[in-house]
């Protein structure tokens, strides 16, 4: 069903988070958080029809757009996107530091709901946190060793690692076939890896995503294993759609669809209170993609390549990270 300029496009999404609310299983998870889970959930965006970036609450394009070309980068290292202010990553590193044998500072157990509830501990935990983006900025020694995430979306896309010590660039090889056999049912680009998942600071989500040829336009199906509804969906949502984009413009094709399946959509038990905030906003219209400059080789975008126009969201909504 088309829904377009009158904001109805994220309708899909709203329908989603009505749809666990209303039927989700309780759940617990690797976190200690607990959720509203359901398995098995499909939303389909029409991507001729506006740029799927949410409008009942502000997503920031930008983070969206430099962790998506961290990832085209073949990065694993979060100082990339610090050095372009993307803090979304930060958590999961600054954990293996304050969990290390090497952190001096005070206790941070279970600092993402902390320093939403205790005001005391939020300075605490601002002060380390800024401590700790300073050092991975400005000493080498310490951000490889605290700042690199293990094999993630960046390795697995561009360097998947072979059983010979070969790697494979899967975003290449996907390209190359979508220009030279746009008919292949091979168009696949996956990021599990068993062997890794003990590693990686956290096992790809979005597992494989799928690419399809049809009139002219490039469709983009994601599997993706396990999704944070309120925080992350969204996020992969937009990032998808943009990665779909940028690959279309390489290839000479218009934008079809974005088909996300999800496996394990779930709602953060301290999430359901913004989610019930957000299902009160009504969404607005929907935003435009639009280039800025055009590349060959899709490697070589910078995020001020790529803005939205039209984007008039309502404010942000703010919620812990589940680490």
């Amino acid at each position: 069903m088309k829904k377009g300029s009158n904001g109805m496009l994220e309708e899909q999404y709203l329908n989603l988070e009505r749809y666990v609310l209303e039927n989700g299983h309780q759940k617990s998870d690797r976190t200690q958080t607990g959720t509203l889970s359901t398995f098995g959930y499909q939303m389909r965006f029409d991507l001729s029809e506006g740029f799927p970036l949410l409008t009942t609450k502000r997503v920031p394009f930008g983070l969206i757009k430099s962790e998506l070309m961290w990832f085209l980068k073949g990065d694993t290292n979060i100082r990339y996107l610090l050095q372009h202010k993307n803090h979304i990553w930060d958590e999961w590193a600054f954990k293996k530091w304050v969990e290390s044998a090497e952190y001096d500072g005070p206790d941070m157990t279970n600092f993402g709901h902390r320093s939403l509830i205790d005001s005391d501990f939020n300075a605490q935990y601002q002060v380390q946190k800024d401590r700790f983006t300073k050092l991975i900025l400005e000493d080498d020694a310490f951000a490889a060793k605290y700042g690199d995430l293990g094999n993630v979306y960046g390795s697995q896309w561009r360097a998947w690692k072979t059983s010979t010590g070969e790697t494979i660039d899967q975003i290449e090889n996907v390209i190359d076939l979508i220009k030279n056999h746009p008919d292949s049912r091979r168009m696949i680009v996956t990021a599990w890896n068993p062997e890794d998942v003990p590693t990686a600071a956290l096992p790809p989500c979005h597992s494989l995503f799928q690419f399809y040829v049809a009139d002219g336009k490039l469709s983009c199906q994601l599997y993706q294993r396990s999704g944070d509804i309120f925080l992350g969906v969204p996020f992969n949502i937009a990032s998808y759609a943009l990665l779909t984009a940028m690959i279309a413009k390489t290839c000479g094709l218009e934008v079809g669809e974005f088909v996300h399946t999800l496996g394990d959509a779930h709602i953060y038990s301290n999430h359901i209170a913004q989610v019930k905030e957000q299902l009160t906003r009504d969404p607005r219209p929907a935003p435009r993609l639009k280039f800025n400059q055009v590349h060959e080789n899709i490697f070589d975008y910078e995020p001020a390549d790529i803005v939205v126009e039209g984007y008039d969201p309502h404010p942000a909504i703010k919620a812990p990270v589940a680490v």
